[in-house]
């Protein structure tokens, strides 16, 4: 049988959401954002193994609502690190080497599709490397900081839009390759702000597929209320 995983990192603690509770742990659709998400991600049948990466004072409690929303898939609840680096790490440790794909996932992207995610498996499977991202609206500026108030910057340059894509999960790789990036990151003592980072590094070409807009990251307050707004379109068939 081919193998494919799902690796959701869930072990932030959200900051930015200005909230005891940590992020990926609020609740949408009566239960947490992570499990919301996890299926999501089960409701795509390619994948066949999924890891839950958290926290180590979380994992027991990940566990019992693991349990609870059974999915019918195989699903581990694993130890992670300080940075998402490390613990998608110590979940890629668990994956089966004899696994095809890789998927890495946002705790946080609760809407993701079942065709985004057979999209970006497909071009992993043909090029090795894949992410969804969708195109910059906004102008960007290239900035750099400088001895004026922490919330000014200078301009240096101006960045043509078409040039820039705005990078979302699930990223996809081959599970050699995202492997073998990973150690190269680690002997090289690198942190990559995402995995298409580690892979690009190590050499590797990444593909982008169109995701969305509804695919977001909840990262503040208002994303919430957002992510409750689709929730309702859903249900109305919108």
């Amino acid at each position: 049988m081919t193998r494919i995983a799902a690796i959701i990192p869930a072990a932030g603690l959200g900051t930015r959401m200005g909230a005891t509770t940590p992020k990926q742990f609020l609740e949408l659709d009566g239960m947490p954002l992570v499990i919301f998400t996890l299926r999501r991600l089960a409701a795509c049948k390619a994948i066949t193994d999924f890891f839950l990466s958290t926290r180590a004072d979380d994992v027991v409690s990940l566990q019992a609502k693991l349990s609870q929303a059974a999915i019918g898939r195989p699903a581990r609840v694993v130890h992670g690190g300080d940075t998402r680096q490390q613990s998608v790490a110590n979940a890629l440790a668990q994956v089966d080497p004899a696994t095809e794909i890789v998927l890495v996932h946002d705790a946080v992207r609760p809407f993701v599709t079942p065709e985004q995610l057979d999209r970006v498996i497909a071009e992993a499977r043909q090029r090795g490397a894949a992410i969804l991202g969708i195109p910059a609206i906004d102008t960007v500026k290239e900035v750099k900081r400088t001895s004026l108030p922490p919330d000014v910057a200078l301009i240096e340059t101006t960045i043509p839009r078409e040039r820039v894509v705005l990078a979302q999960t699930p990223q996809a790789f081959s599970y050699p390759l995202l492997r073998d990036a990973f150690r190269a990151a680690e002997k090289d003592g690198v942190v990559g702000s995402d995995e298409s980072s580690l892979v690009e590094r190590f050499g590797h070409d990444v593909y982008v597929v169109l995701g969305s807009e509804r695919n977001l990251k909840i990262t503040r307050p208002a994303d919430m209320d957002l992510a409750r707004f689709y929730l309702q379109q859903e249900r109305a068939g919108k």
